[in-house]
């Protein structure tokens, strides 16, 4: 299988399919609930004029995808691949997020695994993108095994910079973890 950076993923949970401009509607109903973007460096984005900016972002990246809970077939939120740098043989995840009624539910290591189980076939090292403030989000990525390796000021599409931590793991440890 050739690297891509929008491949369908499957597990017995969810799918992971490329977001598609028709998605709109439909992750919006889940990005519309506030307490999502609680700590979030961008915490207006349930905000349907800033939702649609981030969309747009996503749709423009060609590395965004749909999070779609396999049992149901409804989305439940989205995530992103970017920044594959050949040189350094790397990748970052980053831009997820899911509806609060799958929170603690299982879903995020769920997806995690898809894309490292994936990413790991073609790179040695994936970087996440989180907000400085999103302790949730740093706290699960932890969990998975990726340790904080910077401070970085991030621009989003569209918006003004905001301090994100960089976290990182390597093909290496995530195949210790699995061992």
């Amino acid at each position: 299988m050739p690297f891509s950076l929008q491949p369908s993923l499957e597990n017995n949970v969810v799918r992971l399919l490329p977001l598609r401009e028709e998605d709109f509607a439909e992750l919006y109903t889940v990005a519309s609930d506030p307490r999502i973007w609680e700590q979030h460096p961008n915490r207006d984005r349930w905000q349907k004029p800033v939702f649609t900016t981030f969309f747009e972002g996503a749709i423009q990246s060609k590395g965004a995808f749909r999070i779609v809970d396999k049992p149901s077939g409804a989305i439940i939120g989205s995530t992103r691949l970017y920044d594959y740098n050949p040189e350094e043989n790397s990748i970052l995840i980053g831009y997820t997020f899911y509806g609060t009624q799958h929170w603690g539910t299982g879903i995020n290591p769920a997806v995690k695994e898809l894309l490292l189980n994936y990413l790991f076939q073609f790179v040695d090292i994936v970087r996440f993108h989180i907000g400085a403030g999103n302790v949730r989000s740093q706290i699960a990525i932890q969990r998975l095994g990726a340790t904080k390796v910077a401070e970085q000021e991030v621009t989003y599409y569209g918006e003004q910079p905001k301090l994100n931590f960089v976290f990182e793991l390597t093909k290496q440890a995530w195949a210790a973890r699995a061992a």
